[in-house]
């Protein structure tokens, strides 16, 4: 599993608004994991599975 915390390598903030019903169900999700990753780390765990799936879909296009 990644490493919890700031990113070391070529990184960049991204700064966000969410509702707090978006909020809470990151919050829900998180809590559901082993290592209770924080908000960003689900943030960017999150992402990186969707654009795997993304690459992947465009490719069998």
């Amino acid at each position: 599993m990644a490493k919890m915390g700031r990113p070391s390598a070529d990184t960049e903030p991204v700064t966000i608004r969410m509702d707090r019903r978006m909020l809470r169900a990151i919050d829900d999700y998180r809590r559901m994991q082993e290592d209770l990753p924080s908000r960003p780390e689900v943030v960017r765990r999150v992402m990186a599975k969707w654009l795997a799936e993304f690459e992947k879909a465009k490719t069998e296009s």
